[in-house]
C-alpha cells in the first residue's frame, strides 16, 4: 500500500489539490462554498492527479533507475510490476475524468483529460529530447487552479485564465532551480533538462529565471485589478514578487548549487503565500 501511494507522487498531489482549491473558493460567490461540489471538485481532481503521476513513474522507470533520487521508488527499485503500476495508474485516471465528468461538469471534466494526455503524450516523452519539454508540461501544470475556477463557474473566463497565468509563469524558476540542484541525476537519466544542456556559467537557465520571474510581477497582480481581491494582495504579492526575483537573480548572477536550493526553497514559500493572500483578501 505505501508503494501504491508513492506512485501517486502525494507532495506533488498535495499542491495540486491546493491549487485546485483556491480556484474554486475565489470563483465561488462571497464568501460562501458548495462543500459537497467542492469534495467531489477536490475527489475527481485528485483521482486525475494520482493516475498521471502513476502513469507518469511507469513510462519513466528506466530512467528513475539510473537517477540517485529516484532509484528508491517502486518500479525502479523492483518492488512492483510495470504492469500493476500502468493498470493502476490508467484505472485512476479514467475514473477521476469520469468523476469530475459527472460529479462537477463536463468542462471540467474534459480539462482534466487534456491535462493527463498533455503530460503524458506530449511532455514525458520529450523530457529525454528536448530541454523545451518544461515550456510543454507547464501548460498541463498549471491546470489545476483553473479546473478548480470551472467546477464553480463551468465557464472559461478571464479571471480563471489570469490565475492560470500565474501557475503557470511560477513553474519555471521552480522546476529550473530542481534541475541545476540535481544536474548531475538529470544528466545520468538522460533528461535533457535546460541546465543539463547549458554552460557550466548557467546562462540560459539563469535568463530564463529572471525572464519569468520579471513577467510574474505583472500577471501575479491582475487579479486585484481585476476585483478578486483587495489592495493587502496586491501590495504582499507584489513584495512577495520582488524576494522572489531576488532569488532568481542571485541563481543567475552566482549560479552554484546553493543558490539554485534557495529559489527552490524560495518557489516553495512563495506560491502558497500568494494563495494565503488571495483568500484572505478576497473581495
Amino acid at each position: 500500500m505505501k508503494d501504491y501511494l508513492e506512485l501517486t507522487k502525494p507532495n506533488v498531489t498535495w499542491l495540486i489539490l491546493m491549487s485546485t482549491a483556491v480556484g474554486f473558493y475565489l470563483a465561488s460567490p462571497g464568501w460562501s462554498l458548495n462543500f459537497l461540489l467542492l469534495l467531489n471538485t477536490v475527489v475527481g481532481t485528485a483521482l486525475v492527479a494520482s493516475g498521471t503521476a502513476a502513469l507518469n513513474m511507469w513510462m519513466e522507470r528506466v530512467a528513475d533507475g539510473k537517477m540517485r533520487r529516484t532509484q528508491a521508488r517502486p518500479l525502479p527499485a523492483g518492488r512492483m510490476t510495470p504492469s500493476h503500476a500502468f493498470w493502476f495508474g490508467l484505472i485512476l485516471a479514467i475514473a477521476g475524468v469520469a468523476y469530475l465528468a459527472t460529479a462537477v461538469n463536463l468542462l471540467t471534466g474534459s480539462l482534466g483529460a487534456f491535462t493527463c494526455a498533455s503530460y503524458l503524450l506530449c511532455y514525458t516523452p520529450l523530457k529525454p529530447l528536448t530541454p523545451h519539454s518544461t515550456l510543454l508540461g507547464a501548460f498541463p501544470g498549471a491546470m489545476p487552479i483553473l479546473m478548480g475556477w470551472t467546477a464553480v463557474t463551468g465557464r472559461l473566463s478571464l479571471e480563471g485564465w489570469v490565475l492560470y497565468g500565474i501557475l503557470f509563469l511560477w513553474q519555471f524558476p521552480h522546476f529550473l532551480a530542481i534541475a541545476a540542484l540535481y544536474r548531475e541525476d538529470y544528466e545520468r537519466g538522460g533528461i535533457r533538462m535546460l541546465p543539463v544542456v547549458d554552460d557550466a556559467q548557467g546562462t540560459a537557465t539563469g535568463r530564463q529565471i529572471i525572464a519569468y520571474t520579471v513577467a510574474l510581477l505583472p500577471v501575479s497582480i491582475l487579479p486585484a485589478w481585476l476585483g478578486l481581491a483587495g489592495n493587502v494582495y496586491l501590495v504582499g504579492t507584489l513584495l512577495l514578487g520582488l524576494a522572489f526575483f531576488y532569488f532568481g537573480w542571485e541563481v543567475a548572477t552566482r549560479y552554484t548549487r546553493l543558490q539554485a536550493r534557495r529559489l527552490l526553497q524560495a518557489s516553495v514559500v512563495y506560491l502558497p503565500l500568494v494563495y494565503v493572500l488571495m483568500i484572505l483578501d478576497k473581495k
